[in-house]
């Protein structure tokens, strides 16, 4: 990979957000406020997905839902449904309800019947793909790995900026409670939380200048993380490659979000577009019986450890995904990972944490922000060219 690889790839990539978000600015701020008239009427987010890289979606944007990763925002009812639970259309038949919002990833039949049992239970639909959802925002991209990546940044949008709308519940048509939210140390974002409840297209228009602020920030995170990981990407992709060659495999660990890029990582290697081969990869945040195990009788700190310890042999390879880059789980497992022989790779934010302050990986690439959507956003960036210039012979 040379330098001016890693700039073709920001490039794509920030034209890619600025023509998608760009052209769907006004769809995702009225988007948001329906939503959350939802979520005020006690209404869920229900996302499911057939298909391994789908499946990481759903999840991933359950987890952005119930677990708020920003100070001051609230806890939303979020489910995420994949094919491991069954026909999909049978599962949402039994769990939607009429006031949820049904958000459908990936494409084909399952996908479509699910949307369709949604919309019979009075669901508000909506899809990254055109499958045949009331609310369809999908991105006119060819290259799936950065389809894929507007798709998260979608999501993340959609979690952050419904909020803006609880700051006005005079808004919020037929709510069933009131909603009490205080925007705390995030409010800084929002400087425009004070116009009157009642005037809608204010607030809107504050929604649509943020929803094209962050795409811009986002575009700007990217580069900045492919531009100063290009060594360590380029020596991680031929260190990787002459691992798996030799018969390893990559074992992949996150919390959070980080464990569904992790998962998609896995979807990745595993079930790769049809230009690149397969490639061996475990997801060790997959099994919730071996997690909740061993966090319940060792620790938290050793969910990941341990797995190493079962899984890993000398030609495998470790890939972390961590925001912080201080997780003591994730710290655990490089240790043990390194003091087993094997290669080891992560992804962290912030300044690189103690990961990168103490050279606990032997290559690590760092998106220099505090906002841990865009950090996960343009880690995914990160991760998508290191699994291209893995088949990249350099």
């Amino acid at each position: 990979m040379t330098q001016v690889i890693a700039l073709a790839a920001a490039e794509h990539r920030r034209s890619a957000g600025e023509a998608f978000f760009g052209g769907q600015a006004e769809r995702i701020s009225r988007l948001c406020h329906l939503m959350a008239e939802r979520f005020a009427r006690r209404g869920r987010l229900i996302a499911f997905g057939a298909g391994p890289v789908a499946r990481s979606d759903a999840r991933h944007v359950a987890v952005e839902f119930v677990h708020p990763v920003i100070v001051g925002k609230r806890a939303l009812p979020a489910l995420a449904l994949s094919s491991d639970g069954g026909p999909l259309a049978a599962q949402v038949s039994l769990l939607a309800e009429a006031e949820d919002v049904a958000m459908a990833f990936g494409e084909g039949h399952e996908t479509v019947t699910a949307l369709q049992a949604a919309r019979l239970r009075g669901c508000l639909t909506l899809s990254c793909s055109r499958v045949g959802a009331e609310w369809e925002l999908a991105p006119a991209e060819e290259d799936p790995f950065v389809a894929q990546e507007l798709v998260e940044t979608l999501y993340h949008m959609l979690w952050e900026l419904v909020h803006v709308f609880f700051e006005h519940r005079g808004l919020l048509r037929g709510r069933r409670e009131r909603i009490v939210h205080d925007a705390g140390a995030s409010s800084f974002l929002y400087p425009f939380l004070g116009q009157r409840e009642e005037d809608l297209e204010p607030v809107l228009a504050d929604v649509r200048s943020s929803v094209l602020a962050k795409s811009a920030e986002v575009s700007e995170l990217r580069a900045q993380t492919l531009r100063d990981g290009e060594h360590e990407l380029r020596e991680a992709a031929r260190a990787m490659r002459s691992r798996l060659e030799m018969g390893g495999r990559v074992l992949a660990i996150g919390n959070g979000g980080s464990a569904t890029d992790a998962m998609d990582a896995v979807a990745d290697l595993r079930t790769p577009p049809t230009w690149l081969p397969a490639r061996a990869a475990i997801d060790l945040t997959e099994d919730p019986a071996v997690l909740t195990a061993i966090a319940n009788d060792v620790g938290e700190e050793s969910i990941f450890s341990r797995q190493v310890i079962a899984h890993g042999r000398e030609d495998d390879v470790l890939l972390a995904f961590s925001t912080s880059g201080g997780s003591r789980n994730i710290l655990a497992a490089l240790g043990e990972a390194r003091g087993r022989g094997l290669m080891t790779v992560a992804f962290v934010g912030y300044d690189g944490g103690r990961i990168a302050a103490e050279g606990l990986a032997d290559h690590v690439v760092i998106t220099r922000s505090e906002h841990i959507p865009r950090i996960q956003e343009a880690q995914a960036s990160a991760w998508h060219v290191l699994r291209r210039l893995l088949e990249t012979p350099l």
